[in-house]
C-alpha cells in the first residue's frame, strides 16, 4: 500500500482533500463517513476509504456531519443521437446540391472532353518585294481591321509613280498630234469627196443611176439563179429526205427573197428608162444599159478627183477593196461606213479608226495602266490588318529584305471563334443543327459558362480527314468507335471581356431534348444555297 500525502483544509462544514495521481489514481477517493472522521483525527487515509472508480477527479470534497447525494452523469447519449440528425441531414442537402444538378445534366445532355476552341487564321503577307522600313505590332498585340502591322520602304515605289507619270503625260501629247492629224485628212478627205461627186455630177446624173441599177439587177439576178438551183435541188434531195425540211424551208425562202429582189431591180430599171426618155425595155440587140458613152468614168477630172479620195483613205486606214473602182463603185463603197450613208458622220467617225490614233490610245492606255500599278504597289507598302484578332508568329524585323507573297505574321481573329467538338459516332443520333449547347471551358472552369448552338457537321471523321487514312481492306481488324467533327458556334461570346484563344480545351453539354431553334434548325446538312 503507498501512502497519499496530502494537504488538509479544515474548516465549519467541509474538509477538501487534495490528492496527486499515485497508483491508487485510477480509484474513486469519495469518502464515506468513516473515512472522513478518520481524515478529521488526521490518521492516514488508506484504500480502504476509497472507492475505485476510473473517472473520480484527484480532488476529494468531504462535507462534514452531512451526507453527500449521489452525482448523476450527464445525459451523452441524447447528444449524440442530436449530431448524429444534424450531420445526416446536412449531407443530404450538401449531396442534392451537387447530386441533382449532376443527374439532371446527364439525363438531359450529351457531352465530350474531345472539344477545342477553334478560329480564323490570317498570314499576312507582302504584295510586293522591297525592305522593310518598319514593323509596328509585337507578338500578342491586339488589332483591329485597317491597321498598319509592317511598312516598307516607300522611296523606290514612289520614283516608279513620277515616271509612270511622265509616261502617262508623253502619251497624251503623242494622240493628241495623232488626232489633229487625222482631223486634217479627215478635212481633206471631204474636200476629195466633194470634188469627185461634183465631176460626177457634170455626167448626165441619170446615166450613172442607170448604171447603178443595173448592177443591182445583174446581182440580183445572180443571187436569183443561185437561190433557184439551190432550191430545185432542196426539192429534189426532199423527196429521198436527204435533207430536212428546216432546211428546205430555208432553201425555199431564198428563191422567193431573190426572186422578188430581180422584180424590183427590174421595175427600179424601168423607171428610170423612162425618166431618161428611153422606153420601159430596151430594142433589140440593146442592153437595159445601152446608153451615150460614159463619160463620168472616163473623165480625166473624175479619175484624179478618186485617185485623191483612196489615197487619203488609205492614209486614214480605210483603203476600198479595188484599186480599179469607178468612181460611183468607189462612192458606193465608201458610203457603206456608214448604215444611213451619211458622208459627214462617215467623215467624222474615221478619226478615232485611224491607226495612228489607235496606237496612239492603246500606248496611252498601257501608260495609264502601269500608272494604276506603280500607285497600287505604293499603296501595298504599308501591309494592314485585315481582321480584328491577335498578332502571333512575327518573323520580320525592320531591314529585313521580303518578297512578294513571303509571311511575315499572322493574326489569329478574336471574333470569329467557334467550339469543335469530336463526338463519338454513338453519341450523333440525336444531335441536330440548331441545339442548345453550354460549354463550359477550362480555362475559366466554372465561374463562366458559354452558350451556342450546333451549326454544322463535318462530313468526314478524323480518320478519314488525316493525311494518310488507315487501310482496312487486309491484315486484322480492330473496331474502334469514331469521332466525328461537331462545330458549335458561340452565341453569346465577348472577345473583350471572356476572350477565348484557340486550342483551349473545352466540354460541351448538348441538351439535344430541347427543341433546336435558329437558321436550319432540325437538319443535318445544311440546304444547298441557290
Amino acid at each position: 500500500m503507498t501512502d497519499i500525502d496530502a494537504p488538509v483544509n479544515k474548516s465549519d462544514q467541509e474538509i477538501v482533500v487534495e490528492t496527486p495521481k499515485s497508483p491508487l489514481s485510477g480509484l474513486s477517493t469519495q469518502a464515506t463517513p468513516v473515512a472522513a472522521e478518520t481524515v478529521a483525527r488526521g490518521a492516514p487515509v488508506g484504500p480502504s476509504a476509497v472507492t475505485a472508480d476510473p473517472a473520480a477527479p484527484a480532488v476529494v470534497s468531504v462535507h462534514v456531519g452531512e451526507p453527500q447525494p449521489p452525482v448523476a452523469a450527464p445525459p451523452k447519449h441524447r447528444s449524440r443521437k442530436w449530431l448524429l440528425w444534424g450531420g445526416t441531414v446536412a449531407a443530404l442537402v450538401v449531396g442534392s446540391y451537387f447530386l441533382v444538378p449532376w443527374i439532371h445534366t446527364t439525363v438531359n445532355t450529351v457531352s465530350t472532353d474531345d472539344a477545342y476552341v477553334n478560329g480564323h487564321v490570317t498570314y499576312v503577307a507582302s504584295r510586293v518585294a522591297g525592305q522593310v522600313a518598319r514593323v509596328l505590332v509585337e507578338d500578342n498585340q491586339r488589332v483591329q481591321k485597317g491597321d498598319l502591322l509592317v511598312q516598307l520602304d516607300k522611296e523606290p515605289f514612289q520614283v516608279q509613280v513620277a515616271l509612270k507619270r511622265d509616261a502617262v503625260q508623253v502619251a497624251e501629247a503623242n494622240l493628241t498630234a495623232a488626232e489633229s492629224k487625222a482631223r486634217s485628212l479627215e478635212a481633206l478627205l471631204g474636200s476629195q469627196l466633194w470634188k469627185l461627186r461634183n465631176a460626177s455630177e457634170q455626167v448626165d446624173a441619170q446615166i450613172a443611176q442607170l448604171q447603178v441599177q443595173a448592177a443591182t439587177l445583174r446581182t440580183q439576178e445572180a443571187t436569183f439563179d443561185r437561190a433557184r438551183a439551190d432550191y430545185e435541188r432542196a426539192t429534189t434531195l426532199l423527196r429521198t429526205h436527204a435533207i430536212s425540211r428546216e432546211d428546205f424551208d430555208q432553201r425555199e425562202q431564198q428563191y422567193r427573197v431573190a426572186q422578188a429582189s430581180v422584180v424590183q431591180a427590174h421595175a427600179a430599171i424601168h423607171q428610170t428608162r423612162v425618166a431618161l426618155g428611153l422606153a420601159p425595155e430596151p430594142g433589140t440587140g440593146q442592153s437595159l444599159t445601152d446608153v451615150p458613152p460614159n463619160l463620168n468614168q472616163t473623165f480625166s477630172a473624175v479619175r484624179t478627183a478618186l485617185s485623191d479620195c483612196m489615197q487619203t483613205l488609205t492614209e486614214l486606214g480605210q483603203p476600198l477593196g479595188a484599186t480599179n473602182l469607178t468612181p460611183d463603185q468607189a462612192y458606193e463603197e465608201f458610203r457603206r461606213l456608214d448604215q444611213e450613208g451619211n458622208i459627214d458622220k462617215i467623215l467624222h467617225d474615221l478619226v478615232p479608226r485611224v491607226p495612228a490614233v489607235l496606237q496612239a490610245k492603246a500606248t496611252l492606255e498601257a501608260a495609264r495602266h502601269d500608272l494604276e500599278k506603280a500607285e497600287l504597289d505604293l499603296r501595298y507598302t504599308d501591309i494592314v490588318s485585315e481582321t480584328d484578332g491577335v498578332v502571333v508568329g512575327r518573323n520580320v524585323n525592320p531591314g529585313n529584305d521580303v518578297q512578294a507573297g513571303q509571311s511575315l505574321l499572322t493574326v489569329r481573329s478574336l471574333t470569329e471563334i467557334w467550339i469543335d467538338a469530336n463526338f463519338k459516332e454513338t453519341q450523333l443520333a440525336n444531335l441536330r443543327i440548331g441545339q442548345r449547347v453550354r460549354c463550359e471551358v477550362d480555362m475559366y472552369g466554372s465561374r463562366r459558362e458559354f452558350e451556342g448552338r450546333i451549326t454544322g457537321f463535318t462530313m468526314g471523321t478524323g480518320q478519314t480527314l488525316a493525311l494518310l487514312p488507315p487501310q482496312n481492306a487486309t491484315g486484322n481488324f480492330v473496331k474502334i468507335v469514331q469521332r466525328l467533327p461537331v462545330r458549335i458556334e458561340l452565341t453569346d461570346y465577348d472577345s473583350d471581356k471572356t476572350p477565348l484563344f484557340v486550342g483551349l480545351s473545352v466540354t460541351p453539354y448538348v441538351y439535344y431534348k430541347e427543341p433546336p431553334t435558329g437558321p436550319h434548325a432540325g437538319e443535318i446538312l445544311q440546304p444547298r444555297k441557290r
